[in-house]
Formats: structure tokens, C-alpha cells, sequence
């Protein structure tokens, strides 16, 4: 046996002894897969921060996080007859191997020497081929039916977009978008001027939603790019901040026109 299987094995009795009815943990024993759930996104959060942060002792521990909630799911499917983690494991396995026939012939041997190399554009292409092909077989109505509520506005809208456009329904180019960008927020400008709250967050949200497929147009993955605009304005109001106490000032008391100048200060001193 491998070191990793070893390990997995470890990890697979661990939780089951937590989730042992008698001599388990209570807090594990209490939680159900909507309790777990939110714990879950948070790690795989967690993940994509120590990969921003390049730190390679926070993505290990992070990692092992995520797996555990992996775990922890597997482990209450068993609970309950529908499935345990050689099941999740095996199905993992085989879509991948069927979404990826460039890579794998009929049998077990890899296929890459044999086949006409090809580029990212036509696998991504035949990505979504093979996901709109399973979900055809599993009887999701229609082309957006399995997008999960549950992602991130942001996200959703990433892939909301991306489905529609595989149906043929799309942008001819990244120009396209942006008149109705414009467009967009000219009915946003009326429902403020109107004073109409409920039109404005029906507008503006049309108006986010535009800049998503400008996004997806560009190449550019409107949750990370937002994501690191977050990190840039944190990075400079808090150099902001350091100004205003190194100075004596009193942010509360600051006015407008002092607010910008210390903004600008910040961006000439490169954060």
C-alpha cells in the first residue's frame, strides 16, 4: 500500500470514528450535509487564498481541509446507503476519463502519442460537449438547469453566460458588449433619477450582469478580477490609514477633497 493510500485510509476511519454513534464526537454527529455545506465553500475559499498568497504551507493545510469535508460527505452518504467515498472517488475517475479521450484511448493505455495534438480552445469546446451531453442523459431540462444556486452571484453569472453562449446565443465580440454596457447603465441613470429603489437594483444588476459577458469576451474571470480589486483597495485604504496616524489626523473629520489627496498619495507610493 502507498504512503497516500495509507493516509486516506487513516483519514477515512477518523471520521468515521467521529461520526460513531456512541463514541463519536457530538458536534460531528450532529451535522447533516446542509449544515456541513457552508463549511465546505469556505474551505475551498480558503484554497484559493493560499494560492493567491503563493504560500505553500497554507495551500497544504488548506488542501487537506477541503478533503476532509470531502470526507465528511462521503462519510454521511455511507450513513445513509447512497454512496461512500470509492463511489465519489470512481465516478471522478471515469468522467474524467471520459472527457478526456484526447488523452485516454478505448483501453487503459494513454493515447496522447497517437492523436493529433490539440489546441486549449478545441478542448474547452469539447469540455462543455461532454458536460452538456451528461446532462442531456440525467434529464436536466434545458442548457442552465444545473448552474447551482448556491455560487456566488459573480460566479453564477460567469457560468450562466458561458452555457447560453455554448447554445449558440452569445456576443459576436468583445465590441459588441460594451454599447449595451452603456446602454445598461443609462437605465440605471432614469430609475436614480426616477427614485424608483427596485428599478435601480433591477438596473444596476443588468448592468453587472453586462459586464460579466464583457468578461467572459476578454478572457478575464470577473469573480478573480474582482477578487484582486478587493485586495488592491484593502492594500491602499489601509496605507491610507497609516498616513492619516503617522500625521495626527482624524479620518472622521476628513473631508472629501483630503481623502482624495491621501488616495493619490497612496498610488504614487505604488500600492
Amino acid at each position: 500500500m502507498s504512503e497516500a493510500a495509507q493516509r486516506l485510509d487513516e483519514l477515512l476511519a477518523l471520521m468515521a470514528r467521529l461520526r460513531d454513534p456512541q463514541q463519536g464526537c457530538p458536534w460531528d454527529r450532529a451535522q447533516d450535509f446542509a449544515s456541513i455545506a457552508p463549511f465546505t465553500i469556505e474551505e475551498a475559499y480558503e484554497v484559493a487564498e493560499a494560492i493567491r498568497c503563493n504560500d505553500a504551507a497554507q495551500l497544504r493545510s488548506e488542501l487537506g481541509d477541503l478533503l476532509f469535508q470531502v470526507v465528511f460527505h462521503a462519510q454521511m452518504g455511507a450513513e445513509r446507503g447512497w454512496f461512500d467515498f470509492a463511489a465519489v472517488a470512481a465516478g471522478i475517475h471515469d468522467k474524467l476519463r471520459r472527457r478526456h479521450p484526447h488523452v485516454f484511448a478505448a483501453g487503459d493505455a494513454p493515447a496522447l502519442g497517437s492523436m493529433t495534438p490539440v489546441t486549449t480552445t478545441q478542448l474547452n469546446k469539447e469540455w462543455e460537449a461532454h458536460k452538456a451531453a451528461e446532462r442531456t442523459a440525467a434529464g436536466a431540462a434545458g442548457a442552465l438547469a444545473d448552474v447551482p444556486l448556491a455560487l456566488p452571484a459573480l460566479t453564477r453569472a460567469a457560468k450562466l453566460t458561458r452555457r447560453a453562449a455554448g447554445t449558440g446565443f452569445d456576443w459576436p465580440d468583445e465590441a459588441a458588449v460594451r454599447p449595451k454596457i452603456a446602454e445598461e447603465l443609462r437605465e440605471t441613470e432614469a430609475a436614480v433619477a426616477a427614485g424608483d429603489p427596485a428599478a435601480i437594483e433591477e438596473e444596476l444588476g443588468d448592468a453587472l450582469f453586462a459586464l460579466v459577458n464583457w468578461a467572459r469576451q476578454l478572457n478575464v474571470d470577473p469573480e478573480q478580477a474582482l477578487r484582486q480589486a478587493n485586495h488592491k483597495f484593502e492594500r491602499r485604504f489601509a496605507g491610507m490609514e497609516q498616513l492619516i496616524a503617522a500625521r495626527g489626523l482624524v479620518a472622521g473629520k476628513l473631508s472629501a477633497a483630503a481623502w482624495d489627496e491621501l488616495w493619490n498619495e497612496v498610488k504614487r507610493n505604488g500600492l
